[in-house]
């Protein structure tokens, strides 16, 4: 079995496809390749970590990356790049990438791609897998495209697409980073949605080129194409939504995302699943599926090959989700894990970071647990309630509890009608990030 999981880690969102299998309840935690159980609370990858590649490499897949990294540096001396994760070819960017992107090849110096980004990233991960066909091997491929994500640009043939976006668009403005400057501005609503839906549109292209190749190749029958978003739109990056919230924020408007399995000598036929699935299953659902033992670390997903086999009805452990203040780890003079030299990143941004166009990385010991710890936004989600702490800023301890099944928008607040299921979640809840905690400390590695 081939598999590809594609998506954008942060903030990818695929708008049409034809698809095999539909997860609509999907939710987005953490990095999809590594098995790291804090999630986005921290800009790197643990050196210690076990990913998911150097599982299948050692079970003989040929294992490749396309686009944005975000784990750390991607230049090879960095000890968290793709190669040190396992996989054996990688054309990658440290963050973000635009239009004529610049990208490391296998961790030598950056070089500018003319061209679409989604499309250069599937033209790379076809002709790998071309390589893969040829020495008979198995492959895995993680393709993170940049799209879409601000700031915005598009190819005029994609831009001219959505030259009719409604009048009124024009009057609202919003923020985001200046292609010219790497800077905050305020442009129209209308000229940003137009960017973005040409992103998206081009994305869209680029998987259904690769769809394409694969069936040409007559590898697509027993190729399993992931999709996943990670988190919701921002502000400037939707009109309308049935759901509460935005990126950033812990209602499902904020982390429900798109959830997409395409595996046509598997799956038949097209399903939807009610049942809530996360990126953090990836790595036990494709251990499960290739025969290889899970790492000997605490885990927070689970396998779905028994909801690829239409045998799930509930799932049977909740999600978490938790916003951590790294900012408490970061006072004073803390230890870092990696020198910071090495943790300096090379390949351009549009966007201007610290002062710089590239992204740099930071990483240091937590080695002490306190209460003020287990403070910032949280979430517990079951099958059918969500409970949701601290999810407005300088609403200290705010609790709410809704119905997902009956109330999809977040808009009835059940904690005084429901106090024992909100008891129970919140217990949950405190037990999960008291082991969330203990990775902080390395204690998973010990």
């Amino acid at each position: 079995m081939a598999c590809i999981p594609y998506g954008d880690p942060i903030g990818g969102w695929l708008t049409h496809i034809t698809i095999a299998k539909a997860i609509p309840n999907a939710y987005s935690a953490s990095v999809p390749n590594a098995r790291l159980r804090i999630g986005h609370c921290f800009p790197f990858a643990p050196t210690e970590e076990v990913s998911i590649a150097q599982i299948l490499g050692e079970a003989g897949y040929l294992c490749g990356h396309f686009g944005k990294w975000h784990l750390g540096p991607v230049k090879a001396e960095s000890p968290t790049n793709p190669g040190a994760m396992g996989f054996d070819e990688w054309l990658a960017h440290d963050n973000f990438f635009e239009l004529n992107p610049y990208f490391s090849r296998n961790g030598g110096p950056p070089e500018q791609f003319q061209g679409e980004s989604s499309e250069i990233l599937i033209a790379e991960a076809t002709h790998f897998i071309a390589t893969a066909k040829r020495s008979e091997q198995p492959f895995f491929v993680v393709v993170w495209f940049g799209s879409p994500h601000e700031p915005y640009s598009g190819l005029e043939r994609d831009l001219a697409l959505y030259n009719d976006l409604p009048e009124s668009y024009r009057e609202r403005f919003v923020t985001l980073t200046s292609n010219e400057t790497g800077r905050p501005t305020k442009r129209p609503l209308d000229k940003v949605l137009q960017e973005r839906y040409a992103e998206i549109t081009a994305m869209d292209r680029s998987i259904g080129q690769l769809r394409r190749w694969l069936n040409k190749e007559r590898l697509r029958q027993n190729t399993l194409l992931w999709y996943c978003g990670d988190n919701g739109s921002p502000s400037g990056g939707s009109v309308t939504t049935p759901f509460r919230g935005q990126k950033g924020l812990m209602y499902d408007g904020g982390i429900r995302v798109p959830g997409i399995i395409e595996w046509p000598e598997k799956i038949s036929e097209p399903r939807v699943a009610d049942v809530n699935a996360v990126t953090s299953d990836m790595l036990p659902t494709i251990c499960d599926l290739v025969g290889q033992a899970l790492p000997n670390h605490p885990l927070d997903g689970i396998s779905l090959r028994s909801l690829m086999d239409g045998e799930m009805t509930e799932r049977p452990s909740p999600i978490f989700f938790w916003s951590y203040n790294t900012g408490r780890i970061t006072k004073g003079q803390p230890q870092p894990y990696v020198l910071p030299k090495l943790q300096e990143g090379t390949t351009r941004l549009v966007k201007m970071m610290d002062g710089r166009y590239t992204r740099n990385f930071r990483n240091f010991h937590h080695s002490k647990i306190t209460d003020q710890d287990f403070n910032g936004p949280r979430v517990i989600l079951g099958n059918r309630y969500k409970l949701v702490v601290d999810a407005q800023p300088g609403d200290a301890l705010a609790r709410e509890l809704f119905d997902l099944r009956n109330d999809r928008a977040e808009k009835n607040n059940l904690i005084e009608t429901e106090p024992e299921i909100a008891r129970d979640l919140e217990e949950q809840l405190r037990n999960w990030q008291q082991s969330v905690l203990n990775s902080l400390t390395g204690a998973d590695y010990n």
